[in-house]
């Protein structure tokens, strides 16, 4: 009988976003698959851990509630901390494979990995780099662990080129595109009684944490330009975690005449249930890895209106599924917009074939596999 595969994952916590939901779809499957999965947060669980639990996947953690989710690299002695935990863990699980996820566990667990001993290393980038501007050493130290992976995997092209331009060679370069399973769809006049909207407005939703490349102003400043031209009473639904934007955007909100036209309804749990009310999504990000949040537009059948950033223009095909815009761009934000609401038509063409598109190229299934495929190649090597 074949050895149980023993798979570590070290991340920030188990909260909100998009790294986080992917690990709740994905370990869960790769649990039922036979694999025994751990889990080992370094800043604090995470209001979602109890999800993975659930699925059988042990959860582990530096701390139960930090105050300070993803300050890992703020405060040193934190870190230095979670690092002798998870050295422990090590000594314990005894895991064939360790994934990092996220650039904090990645720099204090990877070391720890090494002294550990642990037969696969494995790095997973989801984001762009920029972070690593503002982190010059951070950039180093990277470049310096990445040669001792065994892997380097990023979920978009535009990420893989930039672990490519890094140094890493391409025998140790891996995409593994996010996965996310086509769900029956919900009552749309349902989703809207719920959340005290009428069956005849037009209505839009975007989810995404406050933070400031997400480009929750230059959403607002492009739904003002057309406001006027938009049918009466239309929505746009914010939800999304506050990092300290909320008041400032619904004070620019106000100054452009459309506050009541503008939803921030915080973090939320029932994001299916606001993408069923919708008539389209939108993510107007400056940077993105891969979204989370774009597959699960298009998988409710929603026609996107998205940014060329990171992944975002290889998951929503321009003119097909959706609008590709440019960065930075209030004005293309509000045409896009307006298309949609002046052609229903359009909106459920490009929705259905953005449905159809996350089902023949970003299912879940196929995550599962491209990650079972690398843990089997790597473990045989």
């Amino acid at each position: 009988m074949a050895q149980t595969m023993r798979l570590l994952v070290v991340t920030e916590s188990l909260g909100t976003g998009g790294t986080e939901s992917h690990l709740i779809r994905l370990l869960p499957l790769l649990a039922q698959r036979g694999v025994d999965v751990a889990v080992f947060c370094m800043t604090e669980r995470g209001s979602r851990a109890a999800e993975l639990e659930r699925a059988g996947v042990k959860m582990l953690a530096a701390r139960e509630r930090s105050g300070r989710p993803g300050s890992l690299l703020r405060d040193p002695a934190h870190a230095a901390a979670a690092g002798f935990k998870l050295h422990r863990l090590m000594r314990r699980f005894r895991p064939d494979i360790v994934q990092f996820y996220l650039p904090g566990p990645y720099l204090v667990g990877a070391p720890v990995a090494l002294i550990s001993r642990v037969p696969v290393k494995i790095m997973s980038r989801r984001s762009l780099s920029r972070y690593q501007r503002n982190w010059p050493a951070v950039a180093r130290i990277e470049r310096f662990l990445h040669g001792r992976m065994d892997a380097v995997t990023g979920n978009s092209r535009a990420v893989v080129s930039e672990l490519a331009a890094e140094g890493i060679p391409d025998a140790k370069l891996r995409l593994i595109y996010n996965g996310i399973d086509i769900a029956p769809s919900l009552d749309r006049s349902e989703a809207r009684r719920a959340l005290g909207l009428k069956d005849d407005v037009l209505v839009g939703v975007m989810v995404a944490n406050l933070i400031p490349y997400k480009g929750h102003q230059d959403l607002i400043e492009g739904l003002a330009r057309v406001a006027k031209q938009l049918p009466p009473g239309w929505r746009v639904l914010l939800a999304g975690r506050d990092e300290g934007l909320r008041r400032g955007l619904e004070a620019l909100a106000s100054e452009r005449g459309i506050a009541e036209h503008v939803v921030f309804l915080g973090e939320r749990s029932d994001v299916s249930r606001l993408l069923a009310a919708a008539d389209f999504a939108l993510l107007t990000s400056h940077e993105e890895g891969f979204s989370n949040v774009v597959l699960e537009g298009m998988a409710a059948g929603l026609p996107m209106i998205v940014t060329g950033v990171g992944g975002n223009a290889e998951a929503v095909l321009d003119g097909t599924t959706g609008f590709v815009v440019p960065p930075n761009d209030p004005k293309a934000i509000g045409d896009a917009a307006l298309r949609f609401a002046g052609d229903p038509a359009l909106r459920t063409s490009l929705g259905d074939a953005g449905r159809k598109r996350v089902a023949d190229h970003f299912s879940t299934e196929a995550c599962l596999n491209a990650h079972l495929e690398l843990y089997r190649m790597l473990l045989a090597r």
